[in-house]
């Protein structure tokens, strides 16, 4: 599971890419020395990038593993509200630390209800349906198509985000490559279309949940980090209620399982919200997106060696092709050296990345 413009407020999020799935946004830098420049007093992370964008890569691309783990001893359901609710007490616990406040409007309450139901809630429960039937590699390359529905969606909804005939390759490209994972010319033989659909439905989701976040909850005054922290936390209520309603209390509590589920939420979607943050201040959205492809590579070499997980010739060229279309995708032109800069976002403003993207990935 791809020339910088002014950078304008938007809002977090969480998801998958993965691409991932993505996730919130920070204020975006071109560089580490950009960085430094605008932030003389931060503290230089203990960790090189490279060793955090690497743990990022192996966390959300394991992501998938841990779901079809966790659902061999729970329901679907049971799975997306363990995940949420974990991950939810990690960044919440960023939030003591940091002294971060809450929202106070009601207004921003709402959109972040609808945010943590498109970005979190929707999409983490049908990948968690989706491998009840497919799997895990077939998940993790589905949730790669998520740039290319953003890039259709960006197409109607984003007036200023308009297609080049390189993105539109892109996007031709990339479906051909679903295509292929998806064995069109059998006719879909043996492929488990619910499944994969549900999967696809999930990664169509974070662009989705993008623009919305993006139209509403700009410039809401509160930093990326308590917005994101408010969404889990809502996405968490959701399930609460949800999860009773449509599966039984456990009667028992298996070991595998359960550590799976609270791996998922605990890493997957609070530690790696926390390395992205990071990330993309110190070497900005474009380079920090680029864990999106390396999603995929790892969710299939984990399926495989793991757990047995069969795979044809189509699965990884297929997944080539959807990653290279994707990339396309992403693709800008260059800005002219003559340019003048864009002046630095204020201090817990939160904003968007080159071009008006949102530099959040689909958490998987």
């Amino acid at each position: 599971m791809s020339a910088p413009c002014e950078p304008r407020a938007t809002a977090p999020a969480s998801a998958p890419p993965p691409p991932v799935p993505p996730v919130p946004p920070v204020p975006p830098v071109t560089s580490a020395t950009s960085a430094t420049a605008s932030a003389p007093a931060a503290r230089r992370p203990a960790l090189d990038w490279r060793i955090r964008f690497a743990g990022l890569s192996l966390i959300w691309g394991f992501s998938f593993l841990l779901i079809k783990v966790g659902t061999e001893g729970y329901a679907p359901f049971q799975v997306t509200f363990g995940r949420l609710l974990a991950g939810t007490a990690v960044l919440v616990a960023a939030m003591v630390m940091r002294r971060e406040r809450l929202p106070r409007s009601a207004r921003t309450w709402g959109h972040l209800t609808v945010a943590a139901l498109l970005l979190n809630a929707l999409p983490f429960s049908l990948f968690s349906y989706a491998e009840l039937t497919i799997p895990s590699t077939l998940a993790g390359i589905c949730n790669a198509t998520s740039p290319l529905w953003g890039m259709v969606l960006s197409v109607v909804a984003l007036s200023e985000d308009r297609p080049t005939r390189r993105r539109v390759a892109g996007l031709g490209v990339g479906f051909l490559g679903v295509l292929t994972v998806l064995g069109a010319w059998q006719g879909f033989s043996g492929l488990d279309l619910p499944g994969t659909g549900m999967a696809l439905l999930a990664s169509f989701c974070y662009p989705v949940g993008w623009i919305y976040v993006r139209r509403t909850l700009a410039g809401t005054g509160s930093s990326t980090l308590a917005l994101t922290g408010s969404q889990l936390c809502l996405a968490t209520a959701q399930l609460a209620v949800v999860t009773p309603l449509f599966t039984s209390t456990p009667t028992s509590f298996p070991l595998l399982p359960t550590l799976s589920v609270l791996a998922l939420g605990a890493l997957g979607t609070g530690l790696a919200v926390l390395l992205q943050y990071g990330l993309v201040q110190e070497v900005g959205p474009t380079t920090a997106q680029m864990v999106t492809y390396f999603i995929p590579v790892i969710a299939t070499a984990a399926g495989v060696a793991l757990l047995g997980e069969q795979l044809s010739w189509n699965t990884p060229v297929g997944a080539l092709v959807v990653l290279v279309g994707a990339a396309l995708t992403q693709s800008r032109p260059r800005r002219s050296a003559a340019a003048t800069p864009a002046p630095p976002p204020a201090p817990g403003s939160p904003s968007i990345g080159p071009a008006g993207r949102d530099p959040r990935l689909p958490q998987p």
